[in-house]
């Protein structure tokens, strides 16, 4: 009877710890998920902003070694000769180069010895709906490369864009035809829009249908005002998880059925910092880039309008990596 009673009293305690464990967790997540975030570690600093547009440093690290996915690589103190300028997607937040302390670009970019640039775009307003790809491309991106070169002391940048970033990238030089542009590394940037997957085939739909109306009454879309194009941050949060709902939701159930492992609570928190907080996309470069990319989809013939100018993709010359 002593042994039984000892044994449920033991039960019952660990029930209790392992229930406190839960609670706890789940409160944090839910409560204090900004203290669990990993996210932003490593230091930066800010060499110029326009109150929406900033240019971020990377100093180099202090460490002499670091981990990254579970991988230690020693930390060159002599630098490359050429600066890597990452130019992202809009609608992201800049926490995905900096997401885990051992999954970072920025820090392996320094590991590395290469002197490590970022473009913030910001979080766009109404107020910015007018912007439009050559606000990007030929104003806001050239504006920030200058920048870089007058803090590097070079002239020649590698570039690196993911998505409408690798958009940028490539229209930006095609446009300038810069010659100092020596390193172009583009990631999933779509350049025939109707040969992808499914939504290469909706776009197809979408082009026939444009096309139809444009002959039968003249109507396109930049007829309208950029504002009505403007895309809020927390539409384009439920639009990213709409593209995999059944991996968001099992993100989620995972959390719940995981809520006494710590570690994969705070990566869930870490994880959820940077998709569940995406940021504008301005009403301009939306217009441009369903009727430029996806509609028209005039970069598979090796071209595209930026404003009234007309990029040749011929004319980029540095070495391309995509």
């Amino acid at each position: 009877m002593r042994d039984f009673i000892q044994a449920a009293t033991e039960k019952t305690a660990g029930l209790a710890r392992q229930t406190m464990l839960y609670a706890g967790n789940a409160f944090d997540r839910v409560f204090r998920s900004a203290s669990m975030v990993q996210a932003g570690q490593t230091p930066f600093e800010t060499l110029h902003t326009d109150g929406l547009v900033s240019l971020r440093y990377y100093p180099p690290l202090q460490e002499d070694f670091i981990e990254l996915d579970g991988i230690t690589i020693p930390v060159e103190r002599s630098s490359h000769r050429t600066p890597v300028v990452i130019v992202p997607p809009l609608a992201v937040n800049m926490l995905i180069y900096d997401l885990f302390p051992q999954r970072s670009l920025v820090r392996f970019l320094r590991a590395k010895g290469f002197e490590a640039y970022l473009i913030d775009w910001g979080t766009p307003t109404r107020a910015h709906s007018h912007y439009n790809l050559h606000t990007y491309v030929a104003e806001l991106l050239p504006a920030a490369l200058n920048r870089v070169r007058e803090h590097s002391g070079q002239q020649e940048l590698s570039l690196h864009g993911w998505s409408l970033g690798g958009m940028f990238t490539l229209f930006y030089s095609a446009l300038s035809k810069d010659q100092n542009v020596h390193n172009a590394i583009v990631l999933g940037s779509p350049v025939d829009s109707h040969a992808s997957g499914v939504l290469g085939l909706l776009n197809q739909r979408l082009a026939d249908v444009a096309g139809f109306i444009r002959k039968r009454t003249g109507f396109r879309i930049h007829d309208l005002r950029p504002h009505w194009f403007h895309s809020p941050g927390w539409v384009n949060t439920i639009g990213f998880k709409l593209t995999n709902p059944v991996g968001s939701f099992m993100g989620y159930w995972e959390l719940i059925i995981r809520l006494g492992d710590r570690e994969f609570v705070t990566n869930h928190a870490t994880t959820s910092a940077f998709l569940d907080r995406m940021v504008a996309y301005p009403g301009g470069v939306v217009q441009d880039t369903v009727v430029r990319i996806w509609i028209d989809n005039q970069l598979s013939r090796g071209t595209v309008q930026i404003g009234d100018a007309e990029a040749q993709l011929a004319n980029v010359n540095a070495n391309l990596f995509a």
